[in-house]
């Protein structure tokens, strides 16, 4: 029972996640962020976010600059989801680099 909620609200973070990443780098050209996953923790109180982020080589710094606006994420998350949830949890970004392992299996196995 517990894992079904737990399921629902990481699609809804996942999903209003990804909406703010999509405004706030509009502004950047070039760039893309993209959220592949999210885990919430079973007191719901701490959410993991992967990112998927384009090009890889900037993972690093917009990665940092996530970060380093962190509560400012989390403020505008919980101006959107302030009545499907009572607490917000605290937010932990990490890169989701599964696309370029996957892309150097596919090289190897070219080769």
């Amino acid at each position: 029972m517990q894992e079904t909620r737990q399921n629902k609200i990481a699609r809804l973070i996942q999903k209003e996640l990804s909406v703010i990443f999509q405004q706030q780098t509009r502004a950047m050209h070039g760039v893309m962020v993209s959220v592949t996953r999210t885990k919430i923790s079973p007191d719901l109180s701490i959410c993991t976010a992967y990112l998927s982020v384009f090009p890889s080589a900037r993972g690093e710094e917009i990665l940092k600059n996530i970060n380093a606006n962190e509560k400012t994420i989390r403020y505008e998350l919980g101006t959107r989801v302030r009545y499907q949830l009572r607490i917000i949890p605290e937010l932990r970004f990490f890169i989701d680099d599964s696309l370029d392992y996957i892309e150097r299996i596919d090289e190897l196995l070219r080769s």
